[in-house]
């Protein structure tokens, strides 16, 4: 991922090079400050996100977003469609999110509800206008709950004994939530993010454990390293 986001990224800058140079040999008059060119910082970075990222819906957004901005400089677009137009078209979009994840399903949650079922309560990490840090060195790791409203949790699980696929639910509002996990696991990812996002860093592994990871991030993020 992080290769084809570089290669994207180069042919982006490659681009504006050259369309700087042609329009100051006079070879081409193409008009990079455009009304709206600001908005061009939201859609190209989402736009790049959406092929490079494994979380599509912050994305998808993103360039909505942008694409509506850049219509109303246009004036294509009235910005007091603002509320009639995108909001809706945004809570669409997360409610899609949410529907695709209902019906595809979600193995966070089978396993958090599974670990309930036989007794076991995974422990809950929670931050508000504070911080949270979670340590499992040396412990058997199943699953937890993570949650960080204008705060910061940290899960630390590089030392943890993971045995088996296990869960992490969170819900990162204003927040941020950091997971280190241990080297040798898969990582799935499966959010509903709005003006937020879920960075996942690892690298894929055959034949192992895997860590899946589920919740929502509104205006909020989770990075897993």
């Amino acid at each position: 991922m992080k290769k084809a986001s570089s290669v994207l990224w180069g042919i982006v800058l490659i681009a504006a090079g050259v369309i700087w140079a042609l329009n100051e040999f006079n070879i081409t008059n193409i008009n990079v400050f455009f009304d709206g060119w600001w908005t061009l910082f939201i859609i190209v970075p989402c736009a790049i996100g959406l092929f490079t990222e494994r979380e599509k819906t912050g994305n998808i957004i993103g360039i909505a977003v942008g694409v509506f901005l850049l219509l109303c400089c246009q004036d294509i677009l009235s910005f007091s469609m603002l509320w009639k137009l995108l909001v809706p078209a945004i809570i669409v979009i997360v409610g899609l999110k949410m529907v695709l994840t209902g019906l595809l399903g979600n193995k966070a949650n089978e396993i958090m509800k599974q670990l309930k079922l036989e007794g076991k309560e995974p422990k809950t990490g929670c931050a508000t206008f504070s911080g949270c840090d979670m340590n499992y060195d040396g412990e058997v790791f199943e699953g937890a709950e993570l949650t960080a409203v204008f705060g910061g949790v940290k899960c630390d699980l590089r030392n943890a004994i993971i045995e088996k696929d296990c869960a992490i639910q969170v819900s990162a509002i204003f927040g941020g939530i950091d997971i280190f996990v241990p080297a040798g696991i898969n990582v799935r990812v499966n959010s509903n993010s709005i003006f937020g996002g879920v960075s996942n860093k690892t690298v894929a592994h055959q034949n192992a454990p895997t860590l899946y990871i589920s919740g929502t991030c509104m205006f909020g993020g989770v990075e897993i390293k």
